[in-house]
């Protein structure tokens, strides 16, 4: 198993070589097994995905279940693993940095700040205040003992906030603070994409894995997107499955779902590796 700060090294190095990648988000330890088996270098957490799976509404499952999560996810496979760490988990930028600190106790080698407060009335942290936030994670993250990746996040186009010139002011202010990587959640169109990628000098993760109007790993890439990743869409497939296959079975009684389950003997074969070896 290469160590933390191997694991730290691997992913900031992803972030330097040319082209995009992709960084899928796992749900549980067996989810990322199964992805780090098929290939991908890299994964991080969805917060909506591991609150599904706890039976809680995304942001239901709070800072501690969140970092035991994360630390199941680092210790799941030799792949970096970074993690969404929703706002902080409070409004300071002390709570912030206390959380980047205990976060980057769990074995994880990066994570995200978003700017979203979480309340209904006011969706999105003032700039400064917000901007403040920033550079306590940066200062917490520059504190470890290995090169933590920080991304931060600007979060107005998944709060009804289209504002594209404040979402890239916003990022602009967030790089000024220190931030590694920028993410702004719900940009689908190439034009907007690639109006924020002139703006800013750092690399972008962007979000993929809408109900329509996504573009390709291949495109992004062509845009100069670094990094993209799926949010908690992976979670959500698995879940619409469950759901198709449980609906049939309580609304009509039959079987039809078991046709497209994966067979025992495939996933046997993909875990594999995982078992312990017995002395």
């Amino acid at each position: 198993m290469p160590t933390q700060t191997e694991k730290a090294q691997a992913f900031r190095a992803l972030h330097e070589r040319s082209g995009a990648f992709v960084i899928p988000n796992p749900w549980d330890p067996g989810s990322a097994r199964l992805l780090a088996v098929l290939g991908f270098e890299a994964l991080t957490s969805t917060s909506a995905g591991f609150a599904f799976s706890r039976g809680l509404p995304d942001y239901g499952a709070g800072r501690d279940a969140i970092l035991a999560h994360v630390a199941d996810l680092a210790a799941a496979t030799d792949l970096p693993v970074a993690a969404d760490l929703e706002n902080g988990f409070g409004d300071d930028p002390q709570t912030v940095a206390e959380t980047i600190r205990l976060a980057g106790a769990t074995g994880i080698v990066g994570g995200s700040i978003e700017d979203a407060t979480g309340r209904a009335d006011t969706p999105i942290y003032p700039l400064e205040a917000a901007a403040e936030r920033i550079r306590a994670a940066v200062e917490a993250a520059r504190s470890l003992p290995f090169p933590f990746t920080l991304t931060a996040r600007a979060e107005n186009h998944l709060h009804g906030r289209n504002d594209l010139a404040d979402t890239i002011r916003r990022l602009q202010t967030y790089q000024d603070a220190g931030a590694d990587v920028l993410y702004a959640p719900g940009l689908k169109t190439r034009e907007e994409i690639a109006t924020v990628l002139r703006e800013v000098d750092r690399p972008v993760n962007v979000l993929m894995g809408f109900a329509d109007g996504n573009l390709s790993v291949a495109e992004l890439a062509t845009l100069g997107v670094k990094r993209v990743s799926v949010g908690g869409a992976l979670a959500r497939a698995a879940l619409g499955a469950f759901l198709r296959a449980a609906e049939e079975l309580r609304a009509t009684g039959t079987f039809a779902f078991a046709h497209d389950a994966a067979g025992t003997a495939r996933l046997n074969g993909l875990f594999a590796p995982f078992a312990p070896t017995l002395a």
